[in-house]
């Protein structure tokens, strides 16, 4: 029933052939609530039994979340494709999914609009799906305090588009983006998706702001839902500060500087993606000062049908200034939180009226320096080297997983000095250095001066030691010279703010360690999807000694057990297996958790009980 289906007759038309007039009786026992509407006439043409329900309720066309249903129609009718919201019927009334898609009757304009209600976990897969689009992660400079926000409209039916990423190129530099596509729901949110996808594409060998822009109007002028989006586009360089950016129908950014001060970057004025081909970018420079903060919002922070463009532009940057009063460079926490104090205090009494997205980019005054500790290697120093580290880690802004991650590694390195490198002998000296370069790569050394011994087939604690080391970070060198330094490598990376309305918020998994028993026993409990698969990985492995020692996992309490855990467990298992031990997992039979376990063929790899 799309546009290029050609006409379609009349539902009512009596001289239907038998094979219409089946169709339009299962059109009219529908569940859904459809209307066949002609462009330009408030009147349907036709409707079934359920949209009638409807129509007797209130009179014509219902709303959705206080907006009318007829908008949705003719947004279908003037782009020409389907049109999706998604929101409450009536007041307090059931969340609905309307959409409208265009055709012709007769050879006229026309549109057919269903109305389908969906259940509360439904909607929230739908909001969800938004989020799951947005980066997973964003990258960690030493120069720079990076912090990412994404809130939905607070009326579901105006939610989708809105986005922002941050990507590497290497050298200190990064680009920042963030746009907002035409349209709401689904459709938006798909169009956003792929807009950020042809970015990441196009970074991969040109990031130059004209160039990019280039490349991305050509790809929405062939996209249609991708058209008119608007977008900024800048590449920092986090050393020197330098900005080269450029904009596509947004507004100009702000930036606050470390003594309060605020402004609002040059930009001129240009059409969205897509909207005009061949139309020139003008391309703009300017310097981030040491303590500045480059703020970066969607047209949802600024949205307000009760006060003028310059009123909520000066709402944004007096909330973002006192937020920004309020930072404390040594507070990790407080830093990474940023953009959502930002997108909080530009919420409105009734809510957001729009989707709002914030990125912002803040210059440290200071850089962390190096952190180095000289001690001898004895056992009994370990526990002030996992003390020290993990100030300076947690300092940088790491979360805990992947903070736990490389403790643990770290500790391996310097057990492995303290207990092998010097055998025999009296105990010598050990060192510990960890620093970051600019792009955001860790790097950690271990060194002694002691002598190592290759491992032989029975590997020994120090062999186990490289295992765990490896399964813990991205890279691990060992290299024997005057001694023995081992170097693990780990980029640094931070989760964004999450969307704190989320249903998802209200359960998250729980992985604990028990070590009471004879062996450690990991219990999860809840759901454990793609979010969570990471931390049931970092516990394993914690609780194992990166596969050294035996341990079992207890999923009894999963309510849910993704694809993302499997591959967890399974990596697990394999490890358990290579180091001679086989990993015990209690799944209740019978239960959906012990149904995926056995589909996965994790059964033949590990005891099932």
């Amino acid at each position: 029933m799309s546009a290029s289906s050609g006409s379609l007759p009349p539902p009512s038309d009596t001289t239907l052939d038998e094979g219409s007039a089946v169709l339009v009786a299962a059109l009219e026992a529908a569940p859904q609530a459809i209307f066949f509407l002609r462009a330009g006439t408030a009147e349907p043409l036709w409707r079934n039994a359920r949209a009638r329900e409807l129509e007797d309720g209130g009179g014509g066309l219902p709303e959705i979340s206080g907006r009318p249903v007829a908008d949705t129609v003719a947004a279908a009718l003037r782009s020409g494709r389907a049109e999706t919201v998604l929101g409450a019927m009536g007041a307090g009334g059931p969340q609905t999914m309307a959409t409208a898609r265009p055709l012709e009757v007769g050879g006229e304009p026309a549109a057919i609009l269903v109305l389908e209600e969906v259940d509360g976990e439904a909607a929230d897969d739908l909001q969800r799906a938004q989020l799951a689009l947005l980066p997973p992660s964003l990258p960690m400079l030493p120069d720079l305090r990076l912090s990412g926000s994404y809130h939905r409209a607070t009326d579901a039916s105006v939610a989708g588009g809105d986005w922002y990423d941050a990507v590497p190129l290497g050298k200190g530099r990064l680009a920042l983006v963030v746009g907002d596509a035409v349209g709401h729901g689904v459709a938006a949110a798909g169009a956003m998706s792929r807009l950020r996808g042809a970015l990441r594409s196009t970074l991969l060998h040109e990031s130059e702001p004209s160039a990019v822009l280039a490349t991305l109007d050509a790809f929405a002028a062939d996209m249609e839902d991708v058209e008119g989006t608007s977008v900024f586009y800048g590449v920092l360089d986090a050393a020197s500060g330098r900005l080269v950016y450029a904009a596509a129908g947004h507004p100009a950014p702000l930036v606050v500087a470390a003594g309060g001060g605020r402004r609002w970057l040059e930009v001129t004025p240009r059409p969205p993606l897509g909207s005009v081909p061949g139309v020139p970018t003008p391309v703009h420079e300017d310097v981030l000062a040491h303590g500045a903060t480059l703020v970066l919002f969607s047209n949802g922070a600024v949205a307000g049908s009760d006060e003028r463009p310059t009123e909520a532009l000066d709402r944004l940057g007096e909330v973002s200034r006192q937020v920004l009063a309020r930072l404390d460079e040594h507070d990790a926490d407080a830093a990474t939180s940023l953009a959502d104090a930002i997108a909080d205090g530009v919420r409105r009494p009734h809510g957001w009226l729009d989707d709002v997205a914030v990125l912002v980019a803040h210059r440290r005054a200071t850089t962390q320096e190096a952190f180095r500790l000289d001690l001898t290697a004895v056992p009994q120093a370990l526990p002030g080297v996992r003390r020290r580290l993990n100030a300076w880690l947690t300092a940088l802004g790491m979360g805990e997983q992947d903070r736990v991650g490389v403790m643990v590694a770290v500790g391996e390195a310097c057990a492995n000095a303290a207990e092998h490198a010097y055998a025999g002998t009296e105990p010598g000296p050990m060192s510990v250095t960890a620093q970051v370069d600019v792009d955001g790569v860790l790097t950690v050394t271990v060194h002694d001066e002691g002598t190592w011994r290759p491992p032989d087939r029975d590997p020994g604690d120090r062999g186990r030691g490289l295992l765990i080391m490896r399964q813990l970070v991205d890279g691990v060198t060992l290299v024997e010279d005057h001694g023995t330094t081992v170097t693990l490598s780990f980029r640094l990376r931070q989760a964004p703010d999450a969307d704190l309305d989320q249903p998802r918020a209200a359960e998250s998994v729980d992985v604990v360690v028990d070590r009471e028993g004879d062996r450690p026993v990991v219990h999860a409990r809840g759901p454990v999807d793609s979010l969570c698969a990471e931390q049931l990985r970092i516990r394993l492995l914690e609780a194992s000694h990166g596969g050294a020692a035996p341990m079992e996992l207890d999923l009894t309490g999963v309510t849910l057990f993704s694809s993302a855990a499997v591959r967890v467990v399974l990596a697990m298992a394999r490890i358990a297996r290579d180091e001679g031990w086989r990993l015990v997992v209690r799944a209740p039979a019978g239960g959906v958790t012990r149904h995926v376990l056995e589909i996965s063929g994790l059964d033949g790899l590990v005891d099932l009980r």
